[in-house]
C-alpha cells in the first residue's frame, strides 16, 4: 500500500515544519517535518528540502508497515500506522503490542494501543496524546464508499 495525501496531511499537521534544526521533546536534533537522520545543531534547510525529507521518511515508514503487518488493512488503517511509525520509529513498532494484536487480527485491541505511546522520556506529553488520538480515530474510520 501507499501513504495517501490524507495520511501525509496528518503527519504534516502534527510535525509542523522547522527550517532550522532544533531539539525535539526527547532532545533529538530535528529539522523540517520531524526529520532526524544526520541532523546537526545549527543546520538549516529550504522548504523544498524539508518536503523531500518528509517524503523519504514517510516512504521508509510505509515500507515498514507493508513489511511488518500481515493483517489486511484499509487505507485509513494504513495511514494511521504510517504516521505512528514515522513518529515512534520502526524498531518500536516492530516490538509493539499494537503490531502483535493487529497481526493476530484483533483490530479493536490494536487501536486501543495507540494511546499508550503518549510519552517522551517517560513523561506524558499532551501533544503526543493528541497525535495518538488522531491516529486511533483515523485507524477506526472506515473509508467513505463514494
Amino acid at each position: 500500500m501507499e501513504y495517501s495525501k490524507n495520511g501525509l496531511h496528518l503527519t504534516e499537521r502534527f510535525e509542523g515544519c522547522a527550517l532550522r534544526a532544533y531539539r525535539d521533546i526527547a532532545g533529538v536534533p530535528t529539522i523540517g517535518y520531524g526529520h532526524t537522520a544526520g541532523v546537526q545543531p545549527g543546520m538549516v534547510c529550504t522548504q523544498e528540502q524539508a518536503e523531500a525529507w518528509l517524503l523519504d521518511d514517510v516512504d521508509m515508514a510505509a515500507r515498514a508497515v507493508n513489511q511488518l503487518v500481515t493483517a489486511s488493512l484499509t487505507q485509513n488503517e494504513f495511514d494511521a500506522l504510517v504516521d505512528f511509525v514515522f513518529n515512534v520509529g520502526i524498531g518500536n513498532f516492530r516490538d509493539s503490542t499494537l503490531l502483535k494484536m493487529l497481526n493476530a487480527g484483533d483490530y479493536s485491541q490494536a487501536a486501543g494501543q495507540f494511546a499508550r505511546w503518549d510519552k517522551a522520556g517517560g513523561v506524558e506529553v499532551a501533544g503526543l496524546l493528541a497525535r495518538r488520538q488522531a491516529e486511533e480515530t483515523e485507524f477506526l474510520d472506515e473509508l467513505d464508499p463514494c
